[in-house]
C-alpha cells in the first residue's frame, strides 16, 4: 500500500538522508519518495507495516502524521518555529552577554549565567536532534551546531556561543518563512474552488451543498461571478469562463452545452446550469496539482549530483576541522583553544544545507511557472532536458493544424446516393478527424440518407478503416491503402494529385474490387503554429514534420509553417523509426503529437510533449509533458523557462560554494569567527532560496 506522512521536522535536506538510511534496507518498505517543500513522505510498504515505520520516525526524533490524499494535496503544515517572544528574550540575554564582554565588565558569572539561559531558551531542540543525528553516525546541520556551541563553552566563548545559537534559530525562521513562499506558490495551482455549490436534489430543488458530498452526474447551478467547484459538462445556458489557473490562457473562453468546464475556472457573464462529470479529488485542477507534486519528487540531474557531492564535501570539511584543531598546536604554530575555536568555526562551514537546497527550491519554482502557464512536466529530469533539444518533431493533424478539417471535394466513381450512403455509415464509427470531417460534410448535404448496418468495424493503423457492409468488404482509407488494394489508376492518380498540390488530405471509399469516391479535406494551420516555429528556429531549434498524410499535402502545410523538413507517408512506425535515426546522430529529440496516436514516438523521444486538449487523461498520462491548451507557444516558452532554471541552478551553487569557500579560507586563517560562520551557512540557503523564487516570477 502507499502512505502519505507529514514530518513537520524535515527541513533540510540532512534530515531527508537521516530518515532514508533508516527505512531504505527496511524489508517491509519498497520505495520512498520525499517531497522536502511539502515535508512530505509517500512510502510504499506492506499493510501492516506503517505503526513500525511511524515508530522509526519518531525514534529519530520527528513526528510522522498520516495524510490522506486529499489532505496531502492541500496541507499547510508548517513546523513551528520559535516563538518570537522567547526568540526576542533569547537575542536580548546573548546581546547583554556580549555588552559585559565588550565593556570587560569584572562578572564573569553573570556574563556565563546570561550567555548559558539565552542557549537554554533556544538551544534545546537544536542539541536534541544533533544528538539524535550523532547516534545515528550522521553529521547534519544540529549536530554540527551542537558540537560547535559546546565546545565554545568549553574552551569560554560564552557570549559567542549564546550569538550563534540565536543567529541559527534567526536564520531557521527566516529560511522557514521563505520556503513557505514556494510551497504557498504549488498551493496556488489549486485556485480556492468554493467549498458550497448550489445542486439539484432528489425532490428537484436547488439547495447549497457541500462539494465533498455532490455526486458525480448532479446538476449544479452556477451564477455569473461564481467559480466552478467541480468538472462538468454544461446542459443549459452558456458564458465565457476565465480558466487561466488550469490552462494558462490569458482571454475567457466561451463555453456553450455540451462544453466542458473545469474545477477552479471564473464564470463572467451568464448563469449556467451543469452536470458535474468528477468528483472535488478527480478534477483536472486536482490532477495538476498532484502531478507538479509528484514532480518535485523527481529529481532533476543536477539535483542528483549535488547530492551525491555533499555526502562527500560534509566529511570532507569535517576532517579538515579536526585536523585543523590538532595539527597546528602539535607544530607549535599556536595556542590549542585558538586552534580548537577555528575548529569549531569550520564545523558550522561545513553543512551542505544552502548547497543541497539550491536546486529543489529552483525545480519546484519553474515548475510552478510551468502549471500557472499551462505546461504540466512530470518532473525535473524534463525541465532541465528541455534546453538540451536539438530537433523537435511535429505531428501533423491536430498539432500544427487545428485538427478540425473540413470536406472540400468529393468526386464520386459510383452511384452517387449509395457511395454517400455507405461513406457516412462508415465514416459515422470512426474518430479520426479526417472521417469526422467527411461525415459531417456528408451529413450537411444528404440529410435523409438512410445509412446502411457496419459489421466488424475495424480501424488499420496509419491507413484507413474497413468494415462488412451489405455482404462485402468496404475501405476508407488514403492513397496508401488503395495502393495496397491494387486499385490506383493512372486516371485516379491525376485526380489526387490535382488535390495533394492544393494541400488536401484525401480518402477514398472502396470494395475490393473498385474506388467508389473520393473525398478531399483541408486542415487549417494553428493561428499560433508559425510564430512558434519561428521562435523555435531562434532558439537554435530544428523542426521537423512526421505525418501520415502524402508527401505533397505535409509539405504544403510544412511551409506554410516555416518548417524545415517534412517527412511523409509515414505509419506510426516510420514515426518511431525516424525519432531513432535522429537519436543515433547525437541529437536531442522531442516529439509533439496528441499523446494517443503516436504513443511509440512520443514514448522513444527523448521527451513527449502531448498536446492535452485541455487536460484529457490519456495525454495527462502518457506525455512527459502536456500542453493543457494546445498552445504550440508554449513550447518556446518551456525552453527559455529551463534555460532560466539551469542559469539559476548554476548561480545558486556557484554562490553556496563560494561563500563556504571565503569562509573556510578565513577559518583557516584565522580570521572567521562563529557568528561569521553561521552567516556563511544560513545567508546562504536565503539567498539561493529567494533566487530560485524569481522562478516564480519569469516571463519570456
Amino acid at each position: 500500500m502507499k502512505s502519505i506522512l507529514l514530518i513537520e521536522a524535515m527541513d533540510c535536506p540532512t534530515e531527508e538522508r537521516l530518515i532514508r538510511e533508516q527505512l531504505e534496507t527496511h524489508p517491509q518498505v519498497s520505495a520512498l519518495y520525499f517531497n522536502l517543500l511539502e515535508r512530505q513522505l509517500q512510502i510504499h510498504h506492506q499493510a501492516e507495516a506503517l505503526p513500525a515505520i511511524i515508530q522509526i520516525i519518531q525514534r529519530l526524533g520527528m513526528q510522522a502524521k498520516p495524510l490522506t490524499e486529499h489532505a496531502a494535496a492541500s496541507s499547510t503544515a508548517t513546523p513551528s518555529p520559535t516563538p518570537t517572544k522567547t526568540l526576542i528574550a533569547a537575542g536580548g540575554l546573548a546581546l547583554f552577554a556580549e555588552l559585559l564582554e565588550w565593556f570587560a565588565v569584572d562578572a564573569n558569572w553573570l556574563v556565563f549565567a546570561s550567555a548559558l539561559a539565552s542557549i537554554l531558551l533556544i538551544g534545546l531542540p537544536i542539541v536534541k536532534k544533533g544528538w539524535i543525528a550523532l547516534l545515528n553516525r550522521h553529521l547534519n546541520i544540529n549536530a554540527l551546531m551542537s558540537i560547535a556551541v559546546t565546545g565554545a563553552l568549553l574552551i569560554g566563548h560564552w557570549p559567542e556561543a549564546a550569538m550563534v545559537t540565536f543567529l541559527f534559530a534567526l536564520a531557521e525562521m527566516i529560511e522557514a518563512r521563505s520556503l513557505g513562499r514556494a510551497r504557498d506558490a504549488v498551493k496556488s495551482l489549486l485556485v480556492m474552488t468554493p467549498e458550497l455549490a448550489v445542486s439539484q436534489q432528489a425532490d428537484g430543488q436547488w439547495q447549497a451543498t457541500p462539494v465533498a458530498q455532490i455526486a458525480v452526474g448532479s446538476l449544479v447551478r452556477l451564477k455569473p461571478g461564481e467559480r466552478v467547484a467541480l468538472d462538468g459538462i454544461i446542459t443549459q445556458g452558456q458564458s465565457a469562463f476565465d480558466q487561466s489557473a488550469i490552462t494558462g490562457e490569458s482571454l475567457p473562453v466561451e463555453k456553450k452545452p455540451h462544453d466542458t468546464i473545469f474545477a477552479g475556472s471564473l464564470n463572467t457573464s451568464q448563469e449556467v446550469i451543469y452536470q458535474t462529470s468528477a468528483g472535488s479529488d478527480d478534477s483536472l485542477l486536482a490532477k495538476i496539482m498532484h502531478r507538479v507534486q509528484e514532480a518535485q519528487s523527481s529529481q532533476a540531474p543536477m539535483q542528483r549530483f549535488v547530492d551525491k557531492f555533499s555526502q562527500v564535501y560534509t566529511p570532507s570539511v569535517v576532517l579538515i576541522a579536526l585536523l585543523v584543531a590538532i595539527l597546528p598546536p602539535l607544530l607549535g604554530a599556536g595556542l590549542w583553544l585558538d586552534w580548537v575555536y577555528n575548529a569549531l568555526v569550520l564545523l558550522v562551514i561545513a553543512c551542505p544545507c544552502a548547497l543541497v537546497i539550491s536546486t529543489p527550491v529552483a525545480v519546484v519554482s519553474a515548475l510552478t511557472r510551468a502549471a500557472r502557464l499551462g505546461i504540466l512536466i512530470k518532473g525535473g529530469v524534463y525541465l532541465e532536458q528541455a534546453k538540451d533539444l536539438t530537433h523537435i518533431a511535429f505531428d501533423k493533424t491536430g498539432t500544427l493544424t487545428q485538427g478540425q478539417p473540413s470536406l472540400v471535394g468529393a468526386e464520386y466513381f459510383a452511384d452517387t446516393a449509395h457511395s454517400q450512403a455507405l461513406a457516412l455509415a462508415l465514416t459515422e464509427r470512426s474518430d479520426h478527424p479526417v472521417s469526422q470531417a467527411i461525415f459531417t460534410g456528408l451529413s450537411s448535404q444528404s440529410a435523409t440518407v438512410e445509412k446502411p448496418t457496419v459489421d466488424n468495424f475495424t480501424a488499420l493503423l496509419g491507413l484507413g478503416t474497413q468494415a462488412r457492409i451489405e455482404q462485402q468488404t468496404l475501405y476508407l482509407g488514403n492513397v496508401r491503402l488503395i495502393q495496397q488494394l491494387k486499385l490506383l489508376t493512372p486516371e485516379l492518380e491525376q485526380q489526387v494529385l490535382s488535390y495533394e498540390q492544393q494541400g488536401c488530405s484525401l480518402s477514398l471509399l472502396a470494395t475490393e474490387q473498385q474506388v467508389l469516391a473520393l473525398f478531399a479535406v483541408r486542415d487549417q494551420l494553428r493561428a499560433e503554429t508559425t510564430a512558434s516555429i519561428k521562435a523555435l528556429k531562434q532558439l537554435g531549434i530544428h523542426s521537423l514534420m512526421l505525418s501520415g498524410d502524402n508527401q505533397l499535402t505535409a509539405q504544403v502545410i510544412a511551409e506554410q509553417a516555416g518548417i524545415e523538413q517534412a517527412l511523409a507517408p509515414l505509419l506510426p512506425e516510420d514515426k518511431l523509426t525516424e525519432i531513432e535515426r535522429l537519436q543515433a546522430q547525437g541529437y536531442q529529440v522531442a516529439m509533439v503529437g496528441d499523446g494517443i496516436n503516436d504513443a511509440p514516438a512520443l514514448a522513444k523521444a527523448n521527451m513527449g510533449i502531448a498536446m492535452a486538449a485541455a487536460g484529457t487523461d490519456t495525454a495527462i498520462e502518457t506525455a512527459d509533458i502536456a500542453l493543457l491548451d494546445d498552445d504550440l507557444q508554449k513550447i518556446p516558452q518551456l525552453i527559455q523557462l529551463s534555460q532560466a532554471t539551469s542559469a539559476i541552478l548554476w548561480q545558486n551553487i556557484s554562490l553556496a560554494l563560494g561563500l563556504k569557500l571565503i569562509f573556510l579560507l578565513l577559518a583557516l586563517t584565522g580570521h572567521a569567527t562563529m557568528w561569521m560562520a553561521v552567516f556563511a551557512d544560513m545567508g546562504a540557503s536565503l539567498l539561493v532560496t529567494f533566487n530560485s523564487l524569481r522562478l516564480l516570477r519569469h516571463n519570456n
